[in-house]
């Protein structure tokens, strides 16, 4: 009796092991454990959106940026980038972000004047007459004060990057004397204060993206448009427009941007890394930006068929003196300002 008892008992004991086994096998079958990309859910990935070539200074930076944050975090953030407008044009990139569909784009300053008004500042011609200046004011009190005000529309602006000053290229003719621009469709991007410096020219105001510039270019629908020599050499402008004008009557830069809700959800360490990458990259920057159009325009002096202007001293007096009413309308429609804070830290 007492080895059927035992038997038994044994019996139960296997049926609940093998039970438990089997359970636990269907437990372990369903939800393998992959140690790897356990670890790969632990690095952040930061989608960077911008729409220039890598060789700009732009471009540039932004592989600056992703190196320099992934040492200081030790790979725990790495950046992605997505140059040449590959995810998103300069129409949608800001919609993206703001919707969560990428971490961070770098657009124009100029884009971003429909969001924030008096951004417009920086786009008044010949508000800035050196490198210097443009540092002094994009990197100092108020660039701060600037990128602050992206808070009002769920923005984390990280910083300002510098591209350079810009210059006139066109097609036809030499773009030198006021009178050279009448009845000419000139590309603009989407801020008041520039499509109102070509229409005082007396040109024709055409808003188009950067992508979209040189097919237009091609099929003539453009005759002339402002831009660095960084990005004129890079994009091939040079090759459908040959005539260049070194005016440097305005500032091309760039608002390095990041969603807001992503910034907020990174750990205050890693929010620390990040603003240190930033500023090392913007130092960076600001030497590069400079570099790289000087070596530019020596690469475009060597071009068969290239006709490189430079504004006498007289006519670009004409040019500043034409260009003032912009500073009352912006005066008049925004406020002084930052205007006058700019113009106080550039002449002192």
């Amino acid at each position: 009796m007492k080895v059927y008892i035992t038997t038994a008992i044994l019996t139960i004991v296997l049926l609940l092991g093998a039970i438990g086994y089997k359970q636990q096998f269907w437990q372990t079958a369903s939800l393998p454990v992959d140690h790897e990309q356990q670890g790969l859910n632990q690095q952040i990935v930061i989608n960077f959106s911008h729409v220039v070539a890598e060789d700009t200074p732009k471009g540039r930076t932004a592989i600056k940026f992703a190196e320099l944050l992934e040492q200081k975090t030790n790979g725990r953030i790495h950046v992605i980038i997505y140059p040449n407008g590959m995810l998103y044009n300069d129409d949608n990139e800001l919609k993206a972000l703001q919707d969560g569909d990428v971490q961070m784009i770098a657009p124009t300053f100029s884009k971003m004047t429909k969001v924030i008004p008096s951004w417009q500042v920086l786009d008044l011609p010949y508000l800035f007459h050196t490198d210097e200046d443009v540092k002094k004011i994009l990197n100092g009190r108020v660039g701060e004060q600037l990128l602050n005000q992206l808070g009002h529309v769920d923005i984390k602006g990280l910083a300002f990057w510098n591209n350079g000053f810009k210059q006139m290229i066109s097609e036809k003719n030499p773009l030198v004397k006021l009178e050279d621009f009448q009845n000419l469709k000139v590309r603009s991007m989407p801020s008041n204060v520039l499509q109102s410096q070509f229409e005082l020219l007396g040109a024709s105001s055409i808003t188009t993206s950067f992508d979209e510039l040189y097919s237009e270019i091609e099929n003539h629908e453009i005759d002339a448009q402002e831009n660095t020599i960084s990005n004129i050499y890079s994009k091939g402008f040079y090759k459908v427009q040959n005539h260049i004008t070194l005016s440097n009557h305005g500032l091309l830069g760039y608002a390095v941007l990041m969603n807001e809700d992503f910034w907020n959800s990174l750990p205050p360490d890693l929010q620390e890394d990040v603003t240190e990458a930033m500023s090392e990259a913007t130092e960076w920057n600001f030497q590069m930006a400079k570099k790289m159009n000087k070596v530019d325009l020596e690469k475009l002096e060597k071009e068969p068929n290239i006709d490189i202007t430079s504004l006498s001293v007289a006519e670009q007096k004409r040019w500043e003196q034409k260009f003032q009413p912009l500073y009352t309308s912006y005066k008049d429609e925004i406020g002084s300002v930052f205007l006058k804070e700019i113009q106080s830290e550039v002449n002192h």
